[in-house]
């Protein structure tokens, strides 16, 4: 009653007073619904967008798993294949090279296996231990959704040579 009250006297000096006093009390709920749906959409882009300082994946763990190697790693980001994952690679190539943009960086394209397998992979395909010629160190990188390195400066290589 107040609020009406309030905006017959003023309505005529200023009708936007009367919008944002009374505005809040909205029975529909409507002005709340935009702010969650805001809200949900910003959180799951942060759960797989990279932090201030880059996303970065660190081997932790390489065990022998037959013929090929189980790698463990973490991540500061959530990997998923269809935004950013993991870029797995034999060191015969550099981050730049495992980068569907490589030509654009100034170098031939190599060979990786892109990623969302978290915390664990099984080397295979590109980087199957029978495909890494002498090469006796694995790495592993960020890519986005295009399958682009985010930033080839931030690259963890593990030596493997002792389960060759």
């Amino acid at each position: 009653m107040r609020c009406r009250l309030a905006g017959i006297a003023f309505a005529a000096l200023t009708p936007a007073l009367l919008v944002s006093s009374c505005g809040g009390s909205s029975s529909t709920g409507a002005s709340s619904a935009p702010q969650a749906t805001t809200t949900t959409t910003v959180g799951a882009v942060q759960q797989n967008a990279c932090p201030i300082d880059g996303c970065r994946v660190e081997i932790t763990k390489v065990e022998k798993a037959g013929t090929e190697l189980r790698i463990t790693w973490t991540a500061n980001y959530k990997p998923d294949f269809s935004k950013n994952h993991i870029h797995v690679f034999w060191n015969t190539y550099t981050a730049n090279q495992v980068s569907n943009d490589a030509a654009s960086r100034g170098v031939v394209q190599g060979e990786w296996v892109p990623t969302a397998a978290y915390p664990t992979y099984a080397t295979s395909g590109a980087v199957s231990t029978a495909r890494r010629r002498n090469s006796t160190k694995v790495c592993v990188t960020a890519g986005d959704r295009d399958h682009n390195v985010i930033d080839a400066k931030i690259v963890n290589c593990r030596d493997v040579a002792n389960l060759l």
